[in-house]
């Protein structure tokens, strides 16, 4: 494995810890939710986010990333919302991560490796369009679920003083579906010996 899909590969360590560490059932259960959330996410498998036993039926997102912050709501709008990165490199690292009754906050370093022009789209400023970067920051995500550790929506807010950029040679570059099938493996990892809907507060 190169840098990148060494990062990708390690970016749930800190909650797999954290789950190791709690023993209130609705805390491992939403853990869990969030766990198997982003490896759903990065394999592509969006569907499974907004399941009934995952996700409420009107979630709310606030995403401020670049320069156009966004109110994202419903469950159409998130499955848009995912669909429309599908196609990027992304991963989080350096996380400092709690839970409580109310959800889940992990302020962590969020990365992507994109090319110049998608970037200029999201508001930052690259010198050039035709370049493949590495892009990140610290941001705060803050995830609320219900009371039956089921996501009501995710509040990602970046700090733009730790904004940090850096041309990347191609040769180093991963794709979206390097991406895909890393976590789809950490998915299968995750699932090996556990019950059926593990995630769920009924199933702790």
């Amino acid at each position: 494995m190169n840098r990148f899909e060494q990062a990708v590969h390690d970016c749930m360590r800190p909650t797999a810890s954290l789950l190791e560490q709690t023993t209130k059932p609705l805390h491992r259960a939403i853990l869990l939710n969030f766990w198997r959330h982003v490896h759903l996410e990065g394999a592509g498998e969006f569907e499974g986010i907004v399941a009934p036993d995952m996700m409420v039926e009107q979630p709310v997102y606030r995403v401020s990333w670049g320069a156009n912050p966004a109110v994202i709501e419903g469950a159409d709008g998130v499955l848009a919302f995912y669909r429309s990165v599908a196609g990027a490199v992304l991963w989080n690292s350096d996380d400092d991560i709690a839970v409580g009754d109310w959800g889940v906050a992990d302020e962590l370093t969020f990365h992507q490796l994109a090319r110049g022009a998608d970037l200029r789209a999201l508001g930052y400023q690259v010198d050039r369009a035709d370049r493949l970067y590495h892009v990140s920051s610290r941001q705060a995500f803050v995830w609320h679920y219900d009371d039956r550790a089921r996501l009501r929506g995710e509040n990602l807010y970046e700090d733009k003083t730790s904004l940090q950029i850096e041309e990347v040679d191609p040769a180093e570059a991963i794709t979206a579906e390097t991406v895909r099938e890393l976590h789809r493996a950490l998915l299968a990892r995750l699932e090996a010996g556990r019950v059926d809907r593990y995630w769920t507060l009924d199933n702790v």
